[in-house]
C-alpha cells in the first residue's frame, strides 16, 4: 500500500475553510456503500489490514491494536463506530492510521478500518455545504460537511469527534448505566 505523509501536517485536521478559500485536499474511501472524507493533513499512512491483537473492555468500536513500527496503534471500526454491522474484511479491506486530538490537547495516532480506499481529491470550499440536519446515516456531529464532487456527495469527517477515544467510552458508561437502571426498574 502506499504511505501519505506531510511534513507540515496538522493533526486534526484543517479548520473548516473559508468560502473562497484555496481547496482542501480529503482522502476518500468507501465505508458501507457511501464514499466518505478525511482531510488528508490528519492522514499519516494508509496500511494494508493485519490481524489484530484484541483487548478486553474495549468499545465494541475498537477492534483491537496494531504493531506499527513498534508502536501501539488502537484500531477502530468506523461501521461498528456509526451504529452498523462491521463489513466483512476483503482484499481492499485497509488501516487508515490518522492523527487526532485528545481530550487533553495532545495527539493521539490510531487506525480505522475501511472497505477500500479511493483517491485523494481536492474539494473547494465552494463545494462544502454544512452538515445536514437529518437524513444521513451517521450523527451530524461527526461530519464537518457534505462535499459535492462529481456530481455525486462525500461526507467529510469530523475525525476529532468521530474518532475521539475519550467520546467512545463515555458513549459505552452511559450505556452501561441506562442498561443497569433499565434492569433495576
Amino acid at each position: 500500500m502506499n504511505a501519505l505523509t506531510s511534513a507540515d501536517s496538522r493533526p486534526g485536521g484543517a479548520p473548516e475553510p473559508a468560502r473562497g478559500a484555496e481547496p482542501s485536499q480529503y482522502l476518500t474511501f468507501a465505508l458501507g456503500g457511501e464514499m466518505f472524507a478525511i482531510g488528508i493533513l490528519s492522514i499519516k499512512e494508509i496500511i494494508e489490514y493485519q490481524e489484530m491483537t484484541i483487548v478486553p473492555m474495549m468499545p465494541a468500536a475498537v477492534r483491537g491494536v496494531i504493531n506499527l513500527r513498534g508502536a501501539v496503534v488502537p484500531v477502530m471500526d468506523l461501521q461498528a463506530r456509526f451504529g452498523r454491522e462491521p463489513a466483512p474484511v476483503t482484499k481492499r479491506t485497509c488501516i487508515v492510521i490518522v492523527e487526532i486530538e485528545d481530550a487533553e490537547g495532545g495527539q493521539q495516532v490510531l487506525g480505522v478500518i475501511v472497505d477500500s480506499v479511493s483517491e485523494v481529491l481536492e474539494i473547494a470550499a465552494a463545494d462544502i455545504e454544512p452538515p445536514p440536519a437529518f437524513g444521513v446515516g451517521v450523527r451530524t456531529d461527526f461530519i464537518s460537511g457534505v462535499g459535492k464532487v462529481r456530481g455525486r456527495f462525500v461526507i467529510l469527517l469530523a475525525v476529532n469527534r468521530a474518532l475521539s477515544l475519550d467520546a467512545l467510552e463515555q458513549i459505552q458508561e452511559r450505556l452501561h448505566e441506562e442498561a443497569g437502571a433499565a434492569a433495576g426498574a
